[in-house]
C-alpha cells in the first residue's frame, strides 16, 4: 500500500489498496461460514452476527443483490443481526434506497483512516494513576465491553469477541485503568476502591497483509482530552510493529479522527454501518 506522491495521488492509491486488501476476504476473517452471491460475501460470525462485504458493485443490479442478501439472512435463523457497510466512494446507484426498503437502519458515518504504524508509536505521558495493559482474561474482556457499551450506547458483541480471542491469539485488547487507592480519579469524582476501565481499544492484524486495524476505541467522557486515548493508540501501534504490521487502518469517529490526522493519517473514504435485525 504505497504512501508516496502528491496528496491527491496518495489518497487515490490508499483508497485503491483499501478496496483490494481490506474488503471481501479480509472482512471474513473469523467467520463460521461464508456464502457468495455474485460480488457479495456474506459471513456468519459467532454471537448470531452477519456481515456483508464486497469489493465493488460496479455494473451490478444493486436492489436485486440487497434483496438476495436479505433473503439469505431470513433463511438463517441463527443470524440475529447483520451489518452492511456502505462506502462513500463506491459506484452503487440505488444502494441507500434498497437498504432502507429492506429494513436496514444507518448508523453514524465514520472516516476510514490509513497511515503508518510508526507515526503512532510515540511516547505519550499518562495522567497520574492511569496505567495501560493488554488484557486476555474473560472477566477483563467483559468489563471492557461493558464500558464500550456505555460509551457507544450500542452492543459490544462480547460473546463474538471472546470467541474470536480464543481462536485467534493475534487479536489484542488494550485498556487504560484508573482509580483505586493512590490513583487519580475522574474530575469531580472520589477515588474508587477498584480500578476502573476509562479507555479501551482492540488491535486486529489482517492476515496476509502488512496492515492491522484498530477498533473499538472508547474513552469515558470525563477522561477525554487528557492524552489517554493517544497513549492507548500508541501502545497498539507499537504492538502492531512488533508483529510485522507497518500500516494501521481505522474506521474513526469524530473523536478519534483528529488524533489520527495529527499523526499524518489520511482519510480515504467514509463508511456508514447499516444494521439489519431479525
Amino acid at each position: 500500500m504505497p504512501m508516496s506522491g502528491t496528496p491527491r495521488a496518495e489518497v487515490a492509491a490508499l483508497r485503491a489498496a483499501y478496496d483490494d486488501t481490506l474488503r471481501t476476504e479480509a472482512e471474513m476473517h473469523g467467520a463460521l461460514a461464508v456464502t457468495r452471491i455474485g460480488p457479495l460475501w456474506l459471513g456468519e460470525f459467532p454471537g448470531g452476527r452477519g456481515f456483508v462485504s464486497y469489493r465493488d458493485l460496479i455494473g451490478a443490479d444493486v436492489p436485486a443483490l440487497v434483496a438476495a442478501a436479505v433473503a439469505h439472512l431470513a433463511q438463517r435463523p441463527e443470524i440475529l443481526e447483520a451489518e452492511w457497510k456502505s462506502r462513500a466512494h463506491d459506484d452503487a446507484p440505488g444502494l441507500v434506497e434498497a437498504l432502507s426498503a429492506h429494513g436496514y437502519v444507518p448508523g453514524e458515518p465514520e472516516s476510514v483512516m490509513i497511515g503508518e504504524a510508526a507515526l503512532l508509536a510515540v511516547d505519550v505521558p499518562l495522567p497520574d494513576g492511569v496505567t495501560l495493559r493488554r488484557i486476555a482474561e474473560e472477566a477483563d474482556v467483559r468489563r471492557m465491553c461493558a464500558m464500550q457499551e456505555e460509551v457507544f450506547g450500542a452492543p459490544a458483541h462480547v460473546e463474538e469477541l471472546l470467541s474470536s480471542l480464543a481462536e485467534d491469539p493475534s487479536i489484542e485488547c488494550w485498556v487504560a485503568e484508573a482509580g483505586g487507592e493512590g490513583s487519580a480519579s475522574a474530575p469531580g469524582t472520589a477515588g474508587a476502591a477498584r480500578r476502573e476501565i476509562v479507555s479501551a481499544g482492540r488491535l486486529h492484524p489482517v492476515p496476509g497483509t502488512d496492515v492491522a486495524g484498530i477498533w473499538g476505541g472508547a474513552t469515558r467522557p470525563a477522561w477525554r482530552g487528557r492524552g489517554i486515548y493517544r497513549a492507548l493508540t500508541a501502545a497498539r501501534a507499537r504492538s502492531a510493529l512488533r508483529g510485522g504490521k507497518t500500516l494501521i487502518h481505522s474506521d474513526s469517529t469524530p473523536y478519534s479522527r483528529p488524533i489520527l490526522e495529527r499523526y499524518g493519517f489520511v482519510k480515504v473514504t467514509e463508511t456508514t454501518p447499516w444494521q439489519w435485525r431479525r
